[in-house]
């Protein structure tokens, strides 16, 4: 740099090299939100369905950061992936939202289909959505199971199966896994939406496959619970229930949770299907158990049953005894997420309900304006859940530099760290434009006095 001594040389490199750092450290922050182990990449978390997410900063108050309106109802439960939010509604509308802000991404229409089935619209997605390799995948009640870009909404490819697809995807190494109203367990190739293979039950099958150790997991209507061969689809066992199956299983330490709509929640072996024990409620049970640190917590109730049992329950997960229950105003579909010490689950009477899951404890109830099928999600320590009254909903803490409450850390969002960066990269850059202004003056004065 003519002109410049060599402090100066030294100062404006120890300026720039600091700058750097600086911005390498900010944007650290951000890369962290888009490879967050707290991705909820499908229904109840993972291919195991256990709703425990790894977030230790969850809001033990009912702060709501941001509500996005749909254009109808909302029975499906939200996915979340690096910052990205998915989810679908009964008018046939697949929705990307920033996890962050509640702002649209993008938005993808089923194509038209003027039929009703049961008495729901024929492009309805209440099928929560399945991340994987930049893809989106869900079922409709179209009968058909799409597969979208994730970044764009595009449409990749869809497969038609014989009915209604409520079940909610699982996928895993490439498969995706589903049930229909056809009565088939399907395995599809996730690359070209091709069939790998499908299973026949013997009723239709809403509940979502679950996968371990290189088996599916599913209910079905027929009141059996299943476990198949994942590569090839072969029938390993099934175990029958009292009553249709539209809980879906979670698998974890060999062992299998379901509910059954004969009032039971059920814990069998993984390996031979043999029951281990069953916990008797007082109605219907399709809410699917979240199973973590040795409990297992479920609600009951179902709206269609006649006397709904309207509580939610923790249950030890060896034994199957008691550990506490909560009474809400009706009956629980939706299916519990865990996560520090709190369980997040949604009810028919349309609150979401906030819990301490060791007690049972009511630590903040919030009021939606109209039942809560959807089962919450948990991304970086914010609670998100669809409701009918055409919303989704996010429970956490505003862009603030406090922190509300023990346990909690309040969120720094990536568009914000962004200005912060080049705003600081401004700075410097103007700073180091003066220095050099400066002693190229200085240079120029001195050079031109000796010259005289």
């Amino acid at each position: 740099m003519k002109g410049t001594n060599r402090p100066t040389i030294i100062l404006l490199t120890f300026v720039l090299a600091v700058s750097t750092i600086f911005c390498l450290l900010l944007s650290s922050s951000s890369i962290a939100y888009a490879n967050s182990p707290d991705n909820w990449p499908m229904f109840h978390h993972d291919i195991g369905h256990t709703g425990y997410s790894t977030s230790s900063q969850t809001p033990i108050q009912d702060t709501l950061l941001w509500n996005y309106t749909t254009n109808s109802v909302v029975g499906a439960s939200p996915a979340i992936v690096n910052g990205h939010l998915y989810i679908g509604s009964d008018a046939g509308v697949a929705y990307c939202i920033n996890a962050l802000d509640g702002s649209e991404i993008w938005n993808f229409s089923v194509p038209i289909n003027s039929q009703i089935v049961h008495g729901v619209e024929s492009i309805a997605i209440s099928s929560s959505m399945a991340v994987a390799s930049g893809k989106v995948y869900f079922g409709c009640y179209d009968r058909n199971i799409y597969c979208l870009n994730a970044a764009t909404g595009a449409e990749l490819w869809n497969f038609t199966t014989g009915n209604t697809v409520e079940s909610c995807p699982s996928i895993i190494n490439g498969y995706l896994y589903v049930g229909s109203w056809d009565g088939n367990v399907y395995c599809i190739n996730a690359a070209d939406g091709t069939k790998i293979w499908s299973f026949k039950t013997g009723g239709l099958v809403e509940s979502s496959p679950a996968i371990a150790n290189g088996y599916v997991f599913a209910g079905s209507a027929d009141g059996k619970v299943y476990c198949f061969d994942a590569s090839s689809g072969a029938e390993i066992w099934n175990y029958t229930t009292g009553n249709i199956v539209e809980s879906s299983p979670t698998v974890i330490d060999d062992r299998v949770y379901i509910g059954s709509d004969d009032d039971n929640v059920y814990c069998l072996n993984a390996t031979n299907g043999n029951k281990i024990w069953n916990y008797p409620t007082q109605s219907w049970v399709t809410s699917t158990p979240a199973v973590a640190n040795g409990y297992v917590y479920v609600g009951t109730g179902e709206s269609g049953s006649a006397n709904p049992d309207k509580n939610i329950y923790c249950l030890n997960a060896v034994t199957g005894a008691k550990i506490w229950n909560f009474a809400t105003r009706d009956g629980v579909d939706s299916s519990p997420a865990v996560a520090w010490d709190l369980v997040y689950i949604g009810g028919w009477d349309g609150s979401v309900y906030c819990l301490n899951a060791s007690s049972g404890a009511n630590i903040w109830t919030y009021a939606t304006g109209n039942h809560v099928s959807s089962s919450p999600a948990v991304w970086n320590g914010i609670v998100y859940v669809g409701s009918w009254d055409h919303h989704v909903y996010a429970f956490g803490y505003p862009l603030t530099t406090s922190t509300p409450s023990p346990g909690t850390q309040p969120l720094l969002s990536v568009t914000a760290e962004i200005v912060y960066i080049v705003a600081f990269v401004i700075v410097v850059a103007a700073i180091v434009a003066s220095v050099i202004a400066v002693r190229h003056k200085n240079y120029s004065r001195s050079h031109k006095q000796a010259t005289q």
